[in-house]
């Protein structure tokens, strides 16, 4: 899990590849479960997209 305080301390484009990561983490982890209609880690999910939710936020601060 991300905290808000490590995330500002990045540069914009340590940011933005930190976001594309886990934007593919939640495809991978979307297709697993459409494929095999079972997650070992289910809660991952909700996990992953709260972080990318915490990236975004930073990275609109950042830029404005």
């Amino acid at each position: 899990m991300l905290k808000a305080k490590d995330l500002i301390n990045q540069s914009v484009e340590e940011l933005e590849a930190q976001y594309e990561d886990l934007c593919r983490e939640i495809f991978e982890l979307m297709n697993e479960l459409k494929l095999a209609r079972k997650l070992d880690k289910p809660h991952l999910i909700s996990e992953k997209k709260r972080d990318r939710a915490r990236v975004l936020t930073v990275l609109r601060q950042k830029k404005s």
